[in-house]
């Protein structure tokens, strides 16, 4: 064989007795067939078979099954990021003059979608208050194909009766989707709970080193898979078995750095309570949280991600004072192993209900980092603001 075709062929290696912990990583664009009539038969190799790099890998699969697991769904897709996830929920399920019923807490993208693109074709788009399941009941209508929403809301934390909701939505031959990547499907199982369609953002919790995008939906049957996957292809929606691989070797951790993050947030959201430059500590797992009943009834545990509402004359002052800060990075996001805070308007990103509370609202996000020290840089922030509101006050 000519040193040419050498180069271009990749000689076939036995696996057998090779058995890693860690999942190898398939890259392909291109899958070949032994002959031409498997080729012509590709199509019925069904929605597990292999026909093509964009719809998926032995990589990919194996991140699918155990989010499946994970999730107690039938099946789970990948796409590149929990946005992503969203929208192809939205779109796979919808059509034109079709009603869709939105939590008004969801998150701004999704909100921005149904308003941008999901009006412009033809979907009629409506906003529900979230913790008045009365609000959604009297809005669904014939037309009603899809409820979306979060729980806890973003960035606010109101906290949603989940059964309800399913119950009302079904009632009226609508599905319920929850974008469920505050609590993972370590901390809330919305499929247990009725939900028909589950979103998770990976880039956050589950992969856990803010290092690559990705998201999940997750069915709780299989009558809809085709669908998704084919809107999938049609959209050429795929993603790659590095990033996969990655989100696979994070998930081996999710537990322990969810669980230790949320110990230290909820002591944190406690040491926060009272203090004079706050009006508000929002975190469900609170006790004094309005949506604490609910937590405790519906979740598994805590996120390690919460927000604060500032007292009207010192939210001014919060930009200066976040730049105190040393431990805590100021970006979006959230899940990984360093600690984040960003500031979040939200009267702009309300329909159905209104916010009255100062703004910005500050989201913190607590990483790894050591306990002690990340206190200390809350102190070392709650101490510029109370200076700089001081200063203010002294002119």
């Amino acid at each position: 064989m000519d040193d040419l075709t050498t180069c271009v062929l990749t000689p076939r290696v036995s696996t057998e007795g090779y058995d890693p912990l860690g999942v190898g990583v398939h890259r392909a664009s291109t899958i070949v067939f032994e002959d031409a009539a498997t080729y012509a038969a590709r199509g019925k190799r069904g929605p597990d078979g292999y026909s093509y790099g964009l719809y998926g890998s032995p990589t990919t699969r194996t991140l699918e099954a155990k989010l499946s697991a994970l999730e107690g769904a039938a099946r789970t897709f990948l796409l590149p990021s929990g946005q992503a996830a969203n929208a192809v929920a939205l779109l796979a399920f919808l059509t034109a003059g079709d009603h869709l019923l939105l939590a008004d807490t969801v998150y701004p993208p999704v909100r921005d979608m149904a308003l941008s693109d999901l009006l412009r074709m033809g979907v009629a788009v409506e906003f529900f208050d979230p913790v008045s399941l009365e609000d959604l009941e009297s809005k669904m209508t014939p037309q009603t194909r899809v409820v979306w929403v979060e729980s806890p809301g973003s960035t606010t934390m109101e906290v949603m009766d989940l059964p309800r909701a399913a119950a009302i939505a079904h009632a009226g031959g609508a599905l319920l989707g929850v974008d469920n990547t505050w609590a993972t499907p370590l901390n809330l199982k919305p499929i247990a709970l009725g939900a028909d369609i589950v979103t998770e953002g990976l880039t956050k919790y589950v992969s856990g080193h803010s290092d690559v995008l990705m998201g999940s939906l997750s069915l709780r049957d299989t009558g809809a898979a085709e669908a998704v996957r084919a809107l999938m292809g049609r959209m050429g929606i795929g993603v790659s078995s590095d990033d996969a691989a990655l989100v696979l070797r994070g998930s081996e951790t999710l537990g322990v750095r969810l669980r230790h993050s949320g110990r230290v947030a909820l002591e944190f959201a406690r040491r926060l309570q009272g203090r004079p430059q706050l009006a508000r500590v929002l975190h469900p797992a609170l006790e004094e949280d309005p949506g604490h009943a609910l937590f405790s009834r519906d979740f598994l545990g805590t996120s390690g991600v919460f927000s604060v509402v500032f007292q009207p004359d010192v939210a001014a002052r919060l930009p200066a004072a976040l730049d105190a800060l040393e431990l805590f990075a100021i970006g979006a996001s959230w899940g990984g192993t360093r600690s984040l805070v960003a500031p979040m308007p939200v009267s702009d990103y309300r329909s159905a209900t209104v916010w009255r509370e100062a703004e910005p609202v500050l989201r913190l996000s607590v990483g790894l980092e050591a306990e002690d020290e990340l206190w200390a840089d809350v102190e070392r922030f709650l101490a510029a603001l109370e200076n700089a509101t001081r200063r203010e006050a002294a002119r």
